[in-house]
């Protein structure tokens, strides 16, 4: 089969560099170029337990997306979400709401989706231009499955404008190794820190490291496997 394999481990850190949780990823690139991930959130202080099977266009933008949450050991929801043109759309059942049917007209194709993977966060910019020079760039529209900060509620659609401000390329150091690293910070429309991120300069666009505000946490890679691009 025509398609290749990354393997890679996050860890959530307390500000003091505590571990406080973990998000194990897979991710099989097609030929085409549509790439699916499968991340697995566990945050151990909230007990909250994220299941997401994300796919992304070429662009990385969203396909379709299955995500289940629990916290505390029960079930907050679990929800298939799909992409097509200027339309997100949305089937689920959640502990608050019931059985859900969502469809959104958007105000042009979605640019991403916040899963709250943290691996995902850093394809939100995928598609910015890369110049320093033109300060604060908005994203949108970009749909999301939860409002709140860490995520435990719904999963079902709702909208969440953002800007980018693209710093540049730099060389860092995390536990999985030396990276040259795209720098992109996320702002929130009334001008404060949303994230910090820096990827993986390349194709991939690999979460490296990542600084959030609201929780003064931060997320490094801890590990990565990935198989050669070929061809």
């Amino acid at each position: 089969m025509k398609h290749r394999e990354l393997r890679y481990d996050i860890d959530y850190l307390t500000a003091d560099g505590a571990k406080r949780g973990q998000e194990p990823c897979t991710v099989t690139v097609h030929e085409d170029g549509q790439r699916t991930i499968r991340a697995r959130s566990e945050i151990f202080d909230t007990e909250i337990v994220r299941d997401v099977v994300y796919t992304v266009d070429a662009a990385f933008r969203p396909v379709d997306c299955f995500i289940r949450v629990r916290q505390y050991d029960k079930v907050i929801g679990s929800t298939w979400f799909r992409f097509d043109g200027d339309r997100a759309e949305c089937e689920g059942f959640t502990t608050n709401e019931g059985r859900i049917s969502q469809s959104f007209d958007l105000s042009g194709p979605a640019q991403s989706f916040i899963t709250h993977a943290v691996a995902t966060d850093v394809w939100h910019c995928a598609n910015i231009k890369k110049d320093p020079s033109l300060g604060r760039q908005l994203i949108d529209p970009i749909p999301c499955c939860s409002p709140l900060a860490n995520g435990a509620s719904g999963p079902m659609l709702g909208l969440w404008p953002m800007t980018a401000e693209y710093i540049g390329v730099e060389t860092i150091e995390v536990p999985a190794g030396t990276f040259e690293a795209e720098h992109v910070r996320y702002v929130e429309m009334d001008g404060s820190l949303w994230l910090e991120m820096w990827c993986t300069n390349d194709a991939d666009r690999v979460m490296l490291k990542m600084h959030y505000p609201v929780y003064n946490t931060g997320y490094v890679l801890a590990g990565l496997q990935r198989d050669p691009v070929t061809g």
